[in-house]
């Protein structure tokens, strides 16, 4: 059976009517959970090396720009030749563009002959126009002269050259179809120049296909899923100072605010928190229609730089953001009804902050601490996000295995070559997608560990602080909140991990059954009848009732780590039964005050994400070098920033809260049901009767 606490996190009267002086929250400690502490220790040292793969191997370029028939990125200064400036993917040969988009047909676009330019060239209107190969060989002009030239040295071609050139097979090809700048590729508009083509026809050049195919195939590979994805992630890359901005100094500075609003306008803030969540619910959602083109004109476009006004092409960028305002729209509803439901709540809510309140007024370290743990997750995170893009870009170039027609003139060899003429891809192997994942887990369980950190110091600190009865006086702590730090880094740091880790892995085990399910509804192997799919969906709900569970006990056990220093299991146990044996004191305080807090945090992250909407939306990211392919994922990352932002800072309250209430009903249990501990502050709040009639019973 579980002990009293009372003599080993505060003063208790010994046998003989003394009282311990043995200072408070300390006792016989010692390490716990070590080896979860080693592994978590070992798991960094793994994720150093699985970083330094993607540094090593990974071209963050590759996310963005495609690759000419060399296998060079485009935009790459690096490259043979140098392509600074050439960022633009041009495919020389119409007809194999052609050919790749039938339907029966073995060839593939990335074996068509592609260089890079500056811009797409488009026909001229009194005569015909040339694209022509890198220079090289007896063409002696440098990569500047090339460009300047608009990338056309036909007339320094000899006749055989010029005899090449009219078969399709190069060093120069006729530029017939209009081209527009789609993500970075010029993609062909199937409106042939009639000018152009009648100058090609009367030089005797060979057939060139006139078809909507030709649009498609382009299209198709513009649009492909990996595509998108590569886009996605180039996206975060390019707008780093909007997740500066807008995922780490505004939520800090929000959440500061908020705190002290708290303190000071304790009354007045659930009021404030609900109407402004609905407030900014709706800004976003309506931020997502007009990206979406439902209000106004300005839908998100694929095509770069200026254009054909009646130019339009669709990117499945679009799809996705009119999909994510329908579902904002549902959530938009729903958190609308929830809050309107929750009001009659509302003073309960305002008798349970008063307590936080009183808290942060007397250790007012706890506001400026949460700056530690969010500069170490700072930190953490330009690494991580630097790690994440080479990772993902860390694919190998190699040349394809065709057995295709693609024969071109050689430069360099002075002939038509027919072998070793393919293009290139960039090839991933299966140990790369591991690396994704082990990165992408080593994220959540770091971030929960930080998180978990900082909620263990809140606890011992606001600790101190009841079990000295609030009092000043030499046993507790000079800075309570220090005192705290050195006991879990000393004693609770495994604890820490283990709690941490087992969240992050049933999290981890959701979304492998979630892709397990997404998949399965593609191979249309969803369960097919009532039973099989009402089997199917209340799995997905119990893990995340258990994910819900384990995170609340987490959060307990965190609090008695705190206090008694005892290992995460023994902890979650004592936490438990304290929870169970006080469940009316306890449940209905931390729903409603658990609600407040929470839209608390997606105010705060809503903010971000407003923000980032508004940031966005500015030229630089419209156009040019910097335009983002959607402002879906930079909004996505804003708003998960400033939520991860938000629970370190709300976690002082959340944690003031269930720390107070956790030791109250310890302390009333020890002592037939009067809290001796708590401090004369605290007391004015807990014994007025209206006030202990919701937090122990509730309104009649």
């Amino acid at each position: 059976m579980r002990g009293p606490l009372g003599p080993v996190i505060g003063r208790y009267p010994s046998s003989d009517g003394s009282t311990q002086m043995g200072g408070i929250i300390r006792h016989n400690r010692k390490c716990r959970d070590v080896a979860f502490l080693v592994f978590f220790i070992a798991f960094w040292v793994a994720m150093i090396v699985n970083s330094s793969f993607g540094f090593n191997k990974g071209n963050p370029l590759r996310l963005t720009f495609g690759l000419d028939y060399k296998g060079n990125v485009c935009g790459d200064k690096h490259a043979s030749p140098g392509l600074r400036e050439l960022e633009l993917r041009y495919w020389l040969n119409p007809n194999q563009v052609y050919q790749s988009g039938l339907k029966d047909s073995q060839f593939n676009l990335a074996n068509a002959r592609s260089i890079c330019l500056l811009d797409c060239p488009t026909p001229l209107d009194d005569s015909l126009s040339w694209v022509c190969d890198y220079p090289e060989g007896d063409i002696r002009l440098s990569m500047d002269d090339w460009i300047d030239r608009n990338y056309d040295y036909f007339e320094f071609l000899t006749p055989e050259m010029r005899n090449t050139s009219l078969q399709l097979q190069g060093p120069c090809y006729p530029v017939i179809f209009p081209s527009v700048n789609v993500y970075w590729s010029c993609q062909f508009i199937a409106r042939a120049s009639n000018m152009s083509l009648r100058h090609w026809q009367q030089m005797g050049g060979v057939k060139i296909n006139e078809d909507i195919v030709i649009d498609k195939s382009i299209h198709r590979s513009i649009n492909a899923r990996s595509s998108v994805l590569k886009r996605y992630m180039a996206d975060i890359g390019k707008s780093w100072p909007v997740l500066i901005v807008c995922g780490g100094l505004l939520p800090l500075f929000l959440s500061v605010i908020w705190l002290l609003l708290i303190r000071h306008f304790v009354a007045a803030m659930p009021w404030i928190t609900v109407v402004l969540f609905n407030v900014l619910i709706i800004s976003v959602t309506m931020f997502y229609y007009l990206k979406a083109g439902w209000i106004g004109n300005d839908a998100i476009s694929p095509i770069i730089g200026e254009h054909d006004p009646y130019t339009h092409v669709y990117g499945r960028e679009l799809n996705h953001i009119r999909a994510v305002a329908v579902l904002m729209t549902s959530i938009m509803v729903v958190s609308i009804l929830a809050s309107i439901a929750i009001v009659r709540r509302i003073l309960m809510a305002t008798s349970v902050l008063k307590v936080a309140a009183k808290v942060i007024g007397e250790v007012q370290a706890l506001i400026i601490f949460p700056v530690v743990p969010y500069a170490i997750l700072a930190v953490f995170y330009m690494f991580w996000l630097s790690a994440a893009l080479h990772l993902f870009s860390s694919g190998q170039v190699i040349q394809n295995n065709c057995n295709s027609n693609c024969c071109s003139y050689n430069l360099a060899l002075k002939k038509v070559n027919c072998d070793q003429c393919c293009g290139y891809s960039i090839h991933y192997t299966p140990h790369i997608a591991v690396a994704v994942f082990f990165h992408l887990f080593g994220c959540y369980w770091a971030t929960q560990f930080i998180i978990a950190c900082s909620a263990t110091v809140i606890a011992g600190s606001v600790a101190s602080y009841y079990w000295a009865r609030g009092e000043t006086s030499p046993e507790v702590p000079f800075l309570p909140v220090f005192s705290s730090m050195k006991r879990l880094i000393r004693y609770s740091l495994g604890s820490i991990a283990l709690g941490s880790l087992v969240v992050s892995f049933v999290e981890s085990i959701r979304f492998i059954l979630e892709s397990v399910r997404r998949k399965l509804k593609v191979v249309t192997l969803t369960p097919d009848g009532f039973f099989g799919k009402a089997t199917f969906h209340s799995s997905q709900f119990l893990l995340r009732c258990i994910e819900w569970t384990l995170k609340s006990v987490n959060r307990n056990a965190y609090i008695m780590i705190a206090i008694t220093g005892k290992s995460f299991c023994r902890a979650s146990a004592i936490a438990t039964e304290l929870i169970f044996s006080n469940i009316l004191r306890i449940g209905r305080v931390n729903v409603i005050g658990d609600v407040i807090l929470s839209l608390g945090k997606l105010c705060v992250s809503l903010s971000s994400a407003l923000f980032a909407f508004l940031m966005l939306d500015s030229h630089k990211y419209r156009s040019a070098h910097n335009k983002i392919s959607s402002p879906l994922l930079p909004v996505l990352v804003c708003w998960g920033l400033g939520y991860v932002a938000a629970c370190l800072f709300f976690a002082v309250v959340e944690m003031s809260i269930d720390t107070i209430i956790l030791s109250f009903c310890q302390d009333s249990e020890e002592h037939q049901g009067t809290a001796q501990y708590a401090p004369p502050l605290l007391i004015q709040t807990l014994n007025d009767q209206n006030e202990m009639q919701r937090l122990t019973q509730g309104p009649n």
